[in-house]
């Protein structure tokens, strides 16, 4: 399968801050979204918005660093279909020299997911239902 855009995923320090804010643009969220550590709203066409806090990143990657002012602030998810494509897709971009920021692995969360770095250091998300 082809990896599929369909999600994009904002780091943020305060969920319920950045949540008001995104409400005032018309966006909708399920009661109690403030403090959750990951939240998501559909927005159209199969594509997603989704927050997740400093805290849930650090969850599993214990070396995140929120980014300066400077520093990349989003992140494109790409489902890979299967839990073997997302080890592929991880081993084509790494391969082919792109930066792996955290190998696969099977996530508590029911995914296999990974993250690279894109050329300008935002992160891009691989994952798949695991199986």
């Amino acid at each position: 399968m082809t990896p599929v855009l369909n999600a994009f995923g904002l780091v943020v320090a305060d969920m319920a801050t950045s949540l008001a804010f995104y409400r005032l643009l018309g966006l909708e969220f399920d009661d109690g979204a403030d403090d959750a550590p990951h939240v998501e709203t559909a927005l159209g066409g199969g594509i997603r918005l989704m927050w997740d806090s400093h805290a849930t990143i650090k969850s599993f990657h214990p070396e995140f660093t929120p980014p300066g002012p400077d520093g990349a602030r989003i992140s494109l998810a790409f489902d890979c279909g299967s839990p073997a494509g997302v080890d592929a897709a991880y081993r084509a971009l790494t391969g082919a020299g792109h930066p792996g920021e955290h190998e696969p692995f099977d996530a508590p969360w029911g995914q296999r997911y990974a993250v690279v770095r894109d050329p300008d250091g935002n992160g891009v998300d691989l994952y798949a239902a695991s199986a």
